[in-house]
């Protein structure tokens, strides 16, 4: 399984327009294959972060999902919205180990 953590600073009265976004974004990523799911988060201590963790079945579906025409479309106007760029981390998880 294969992780991606989105953090966006949204300036105050664009959170409408944000959320609107992430929806299209979320939308697009259900039709494409290797989506398992996602969810977005508002940090309640700083109204103004916010948090999308992605999952996907590869890196692989995730790299194609962030290549798409439809994808980056979206993504420029979440930018241009904020006026800074999307963080974007990726994460798996750790294959433990175990010595005897």
């Amino acid at each position: 399984m294969f992780k991606v953590i989105l953090k966006r600073t949204v300036p105050a009265g664009k959170e409408k327009e944000l959320l609107a976004l992430v929806t299209q974004l979320r939308i697009g990523a259900s039709g494409q294959e290797g989506y398992i799911s996602g969810e977005t988060l508002h940090n309640s201590a700083k109204p103004e972060e916010y948090v999308v963790i992605s999952i996907w079945d590869s890196e692989k579906s995730w790299l194609d999902w962030l290549a798409s025409e439809a994808r980056i479309a979206v993504q420029t106007q979440i930018d241009e919205l904020l006026g800074t760029p999307t963080i974007c981390e990726s994460y798996v998880y750790p294959h433990m180990t175990h010595t005897v």
